[in-house]
């Protein structure tokens, strides 16, 4: 693997998205076609699949070292290693919080059989110690362009600041979602699958608020916010034991308070931790604030956030009984109903969007394949 993160990589490779999310946001007509495209990714090496998830429960904005901003993933170019990046809302990583890359690996898309964690943590030093799986372990000071070498040179960390590459119009968005819960109190009517009719002048007046910040052109509201962000480059067969086909999310956990006995010994590994409560977990993007419960109360939207954080990857499937009624809702910004993505137009009835829900959203992962780039690109979706 190569001997060093270059800063000069990890800066292009934000720019590039920040470039990308800034014409997503100026051709976006619904938030679930933009939600849906940002997770897609090729078999090239230069494929990347992101997610943005900011501010999004009371836990998380209490706590920013706990508030995952962003997670990328991303293969090399030589097709050797597996490029991770977690951006935390903080300008300090926390001593009492672990940070946890899950990688799931199968051999067909929706059938990962094996999953790998790399698992991190700091001391009020900001000193990093982390475990790959047990394959590998690094601790020091990751702060330098170089980052930190593996014991066993499976792979490199580096954590430090780095400008948020996310381009987020938040106003703009809140005023898009206020025009249309206006127009629903107001008497627009649902039909069985939860879709609005939207007048022509209520579709123009979302769709010109979502375009623009306070009537002027859209702004970032995070622009030149500078983040924590922890870099992994890790060699592909420590985490493609399953097969070719890599699904990747992120979460925060609180350690445990008991001392449990440790995971398997490794030679020259100390002992992994075992993994605390979970309250932060990331993958697709915008998942919270865009799709569970946009226009509900705030205590009852922030109590599934909440849920959503903690669950266990079995209980993900249970929040489609939250997203399919906002699918529902972005499938008449344009004041057209059954035309989204995976919609049934001639489906009557609340599972017109159940194949959205259940098949690319509900399963939180950014996915992508491991074959290298010289391969033909074909696109992949989301993993299942």
């Amino acid at each position: 693997m190569d001997k060093q993160i270059r800063s000069a990589g990890v800066t292009a490779f934000i720019q590039r998205q920040r470039i990308a999310w800034q014409l997503r946001l100026q051709v976006a007509t619904r938030i679930a076609g933009a939600l849906i495209l940002s997770g897609m990714v090729f078999t090239s090496g230069a494929g990347v699949a992101n997610a943005s998830d900011h501010l999004d429960t009371p836990t998380v904005i209490a706590d920013p070292a706990a508030d995952i901003g962003d997670l990328y993933a991303w293969t090399s170019s030589d097709g050797r290693r597996l490029n991770l990046v977690m951006d935390i809302v903080a300008h300090r990583f926390s001593d009492q919080l672990q940070y946890v890359f899950h990688v799931d690996s199968g051999e067909r898309f929706g059938k990962t059989t094996v999953s790998t964690s790399i698992v991190c943590r700091f001391d009020a030093a900001q000193a990093l110690e982390c475990w790959a799986g047990d394959d590998d372990y690094v601790r020091g000071d990751a702060s330098k362009a170089a980052g930190l070498e593996g014991r066993n040179r499976r792979f490199r960390a580096f954590a430090g600041l780095r400008n948020d590459p996310f381009f987020n119009n938040v106003k703009g968005t809140r005023s898009a979602l206020d025009a249309a819960s206006a127009a629903l109190k107001g008497g627009a009517a649902l039909d069985a699958a939860g879709c609005p009719g939207f007048s022509e002048a209520t579709v123009r007046t979302i769709l010109d608020r979502w375009e623009h910040t306070d009537g002027g052109p859209a702004t970032n509201f995070l622009a030149s916010w500078e983040c924590s962000s922890l870099v992994i480059s890790i060699d592909l067969d420590v985490v493609a034991t399953g097969g070719k086909v890599l699904a990747v999310w992120a979460a925060v956990h609180k350690p445990l308070t008991k001392q449990q006995a440790p995971r398997r010994k490794v030679p020259d590994i100390p002992p992994r931790p075992m993994l605390g409560t979970q309250i932060e977990r990331v993958g697709r993007p915008l998942i919270k604030n865009g799709l569970i419960g946009p226009l509900a109360v705030g205590d009852v939207s922030n109590a599934r956030k909440e849920a959503y954080n903690r669950a266990a990857v079995k209980d993900w499937p249970r929040f489609a009984a939250d997203i399919l009624p906002t699918l529902g809702l972005y499938d008449g910004f344009d004041g057209k109903c059954g035309n989204q993505w995976l919609a049934a137009p001639d489906d009557k009835s609340a599972a017109r969007y159940r194949a959205l829900a259940n098949g690319s959203i509900v399963s939180p992962r950014c996915a992508r394949s491991t074959w290298p780039s010289s391969l033909p690109r074909k696109r992949i979706s989301r993993k299942s």
